[in-house]
């Protein structure tokens, strides 16, 4: 079984865009728990474009015992105004599970992970602070690697293996498919190779310690596949496909076909 933790942000995107409380993040969070999932995510970020420091404690204070709060964030972008930093937030809201990301302030959205083999100097230090807390610690890598030695050294319990590329590869796969297209070869093997690199980077990190969890683009589309091919995942992230999904289907039937998939 592989838990389902449902990112929120989109629900603060479509906030933000119009002002007010509407929809709220907390009522999307409740009614996701409601349908069974086990964990909720929200990535805050500084310029404070979805997900709020003031969202993140509420949330915290509103979720039940028995569900995972993932928190994910860059633990090395700095204090500034309505931001307090992601350490301060973890001492608010004492999250089961704080995911590092190596995004920037000009990003839309994260696309890449960290490199275990240059590491920021005080990796180590921070993931300490935070487990200090009660956090279990994972960091986004890339898939395809295969030494987390440093990240498992350094007190990392798990990684998160971007999922953007092998999302992509799928899509473009399917789609040469169903348009029977001259391509079609190439992107099934194209596919295949995704899958293969999330493969031999989740045996590797469970080879040596670590737990493997996974995330970015994954969707009811290409869940099943991905989690087949990658066996031993232990948890998934999804927001952006699944409030997508949502939007058409409705947010307590979107989750109830993913735990169908996941199994938990």
């Amino acid at each position: 079984m592989t838990l389902l933790s449902v990112n929120v942000n989109k629900i603060a995107v479509l906030r933000n865009s119009r002002g007010g409380r509407l929809p709220s993040p907390l009522e999307a969070a409740r009614r996701c728990i409601e349908a069974g999932a086990r964990g909720i995510t929200v990535h805050p970020r500084p310029d404070r474009r979805h997900i709020t420091s003031e969202d993140v404690e509420a949330l915290a204070d509103m979720l039940p015992r028995d569900v995972e709060f993932n928190i994910e964030g860059n633990p090395f972008a700095p204090p500034r105004a309505g931001y307090p930093g992601l350490l301060a937030l973890a001492q608010r809201a004492r999250p089961a599970q704080v995911t590092f990301v190596p995004d920037g302030d000009g990003q839309i959205t994260s696309d890449h992970g960290f490199d275990p083999r240059a590491l920021p100097a005080a990796t180590a230090a921070q993931i300490a602070a935070f487990k200090a807390l009660g956090c279990r610690v994972s960091l986004f890598v890339d898939a395809g690697g295969t030494a987390f030695e440093p990240l498992r050294d350094a007190g990392a319990d798990r990684i998160e293996l971007y999922t953007g590329p092998y999302a992509e590869a799928y899509e473009a796969a399917n789609t040469a498919a169903a348009q029977r297209e001259a391509g079609m070869a190439a992107a099934t093997a194209a596919l295949a190779a995704r899958l293969a690199e999330c493969r031999r980077s989740a045996e590797a990190a469970q080879a040596q310690g670590l737990g493997v969890n996974a995330g970015h683009d994954l969707s009811q589309a290409n869940l099943a596949a991905f989690l087949a091919g990658v066996p031993g995942v232990l948890e998934v992230s999804i927001g952006h496909a699944l409030i997508a999904e949502a939007l058409v289907d409705g947010l307590a039937e979107t989750v109830r076909r993913y735990r169908a998939i996941t199994g938990a």
